[in-house]
């Protein structure tokens, strides 16, 4: 069990004595052991009592934790859950409403379930209440819709464990011959809504009855047919769809069932688009397909209707590869609000072959993250520049990420912007904005001349929050002017910029970075969702700023500093 579970439990509890109204004091107690245990650099679940006494936790807390840690729950917990309706505690996923108003909701107004507060705010009951009013209601209304549209819906990080799974049981079915994993995993979509398969089957009854005995598979007759067959998959509501193909046509039904409509609707002949020429031309692989119609062969990622023009006039993008990154920018240490020292960030970076780090913890008005101030950023540089002779050739370079005010401006004064090797803008507050002006404050942010690379551009939460509007088009034109990156923010939460705008960036001449946004070491493994994203835009070597070498780099950041001076 991780630090991060361990934390959910005891954050779950807090939100539940929040809506019981318990003593604020022992709320706040669990508070500060959530505090303490999201940020302890040591794994929580290794320690005995005397270990959890030691680290600073109460007698009563380490009982807690220990028993987290041996079953997953501890009593006190169970009981909260026992005595909340589940309704309720769907309540406290919308976000911006606390523990406090939900059970006020609750106790107040009757109200046990996502539709019995839908239901209230339609009727206007709930801006009566004291503490909410109409702005609060609509609130809820538009978050109520948020998640109701988010059902049955996962990360694709989340999803692709699930979807290997059952793709590798797939494969040991005696019945089942050949199968492919298609869909939205196959095209790497950021969010995944349905595991979706195409297989041969020898004997098709057979197969059926076997996929329907796979453990946590719930098989929907009603859906299904004698083709394909539909169900859900346990825990987490993800459909599933296994299509049922002859071997002479696996190819086609692999490509239909891995491309979207405006690829599909591609004119490969005259008059005559990619679906249409698969329904009358079969073939047992994809590559045959491609080749039958003289084109370049399209990674499944690319499929998306962007590049089918230009693929005929002079073939698709080299796309970049993990080998590639030579470094990973965007990440914090425990300066900030990150899990594991600088050093240990830096010792771990190097040891996953990376040529540099670039370390931007929090700034000065971050101080939700314990951002540094002045001296706290001196502090901090002084030991990049011992740890930097110490683990040389490997470097640190010194970053920020660098809060963007409400008008735009960047939280420190030009000298101390000047002392970092590159910035990080981004936008971490007051995010209710409307598209004017929250792309008014990012182009004022972008045409500060030290601000190099231009942090999660929406601030989105992919299915917890929306991102505030911004118009893409003019930011990304603010950013060839003014020669700032835009990073793809790889924490599967965020992947912003949203691919389906990288594109357009690479065409204006924008370098993009794929940050984890790491808040400790682990965090590094995010690269790979940053990358896949960027795939499916056309993402090259050329166009990667961390595929850049440590000495290539260094030249860039630079450029920028003497230019900004």
């Amino acid at each position: 069990m991780t630090n991060k579970d361990i934390a959910k439990v005891l954050k779950s509890a807090v939100s539940l004595m929040e809506v019981h109204g318990a003593n604020p004091f022992k709320t706040r107690a669990y508070s500060s052991a959530v505090y303490g245990i999201e940020n302890s650099s040591e794994s929580i679940a290794e320690l005995d009592n005397d270990g959890l006494l030691k680290a600073g936790y109460s007698k009563s807390m380490a009982e807690k934790i220990l028993s987290i840690v041996q079953s997953g729950s501890f009593d006190e917990y169970d009981k909260l859950v026992a005595d909340t309706p589940s309704g309720v505690v769907d309540m406290l996923e919308i976000k911006g409403i606390g523990g406090k108003k939900i059970g006020k909701l609750w106790k107040e107004l009757g109200l046990e379930s996502l539709d019995a507060l839908k239901t209230a705010c339609e009727n206007k009951e709930v801006e009566k209440l004291k503490g909410f009013g109409a702005k609060t209601q609509a609130t809820i209304l538009d978050q109520i819709a948020f998640l109701n549209s988010n059902v049955g819906k996962l990360h694709y990080a989340e999803a692709e464990p699930f979807a290997v799974h059952l793709l590798n049981t797939l494969e040991k079915l005696p019945s089942i011959q050949k199968v492919a994993q298609t869909g939205e995993v196959r095209r790497y979509m950021e969010v995944v809504e349905t595991l979706q398969y195409v297989v041969v089957a020898s004997d098709r009854t057979e197969a059926k009855k076997a996929i329907a005995e796979i453990e946590g598979l719930n098989y929907d007759e009603k859906t299904s047919g004698p083709l394909t067959w539909r169900g859900i998959l346990d825990g987490n509501m993800l459909s599933v769809e296994i299509f049922f193909v002859e071997a002479k046509s696996f190819g086609n039904e692999v490509l239909k069932h891995s491309a979207s409509g405006a690829h599909l609707a591609n004119e490969v002949k005259e008059g005559v688009t990619l679906f249409k020429f698969l329904q009358t031309n079969f073939f047992e692989t994809e590559e045959e397909i491609y080749k039958a119609l003289e084109l370049p062969y399209f990674p499944a990622e690319l499929r998306e209707g962007i590049y089918e023009i230009e693929a005929k006039e002079k073939g698709l993008p080299t796309l970049v590869e993990m080998s590639d990154l030579k470094g990973i920018l965007h990440n914090h240490s425990t300066y900030s609000d990150g899990k594991h020292s600088l050093e240990e960030m830096a010792t771990y970076c190097k040891d996953l072959g990376y040529e540099y780090l670039g370390i931007s913890d929090h700034s000065v008005s971050a101080f939700y993250a314990n951002g540094l101030d002045e001296e706290r950023v001196k502090a901090q540089q002084e030991e990049i520049d011992e740890l930097n002779q110490k683990l040389a050739p490997f470097k640190i370079f010194k970053g920020i990420e660098s809060d963007i005010l409400n008008d735009g401006k960047l939280d420190y004064s030009d000298e101390v912007l000047a002392s970092f090797d590159f910035i990080v803008a981004s936008i971490h507050s007051n995010l209710k904005m409307d598209k004017a002006k929250a792309t008014q404050r990012l182009l004022t942010a972008i045409a500060n001349p030290y601000t190099t690379i231009l942090g999660h551009p929406t601030g989105r939460l992919l299915l917890k929050r929306e991102g505030y509007p911004i118009d893409h088009g003019k930011i990304i034109d603010a950013c060839a002017e003014h020669n700032v990156m835009i990073e793809i923010n790889a924490n599967p939460w965020r992947l912003d910029l949203d691919w389906r705008w990288v594109k357009y960036a690479l065409d204006k001449g924008v370098k993009i970075a794929i940050n984890p946004d790491a808040h400790e070491m682990n965090g590094y493994h995010h690269m790979k969702y940053g990358l896949l994203v960027g795939r499916k835009a056309g993402l090259t070597k050329e166009m990667t700023l961390n595929a850049l070498s440590l000495e290539e780099i260094d030249k860039v950041f630079s450029e920028k500093r003497t230019q900004a001076k």
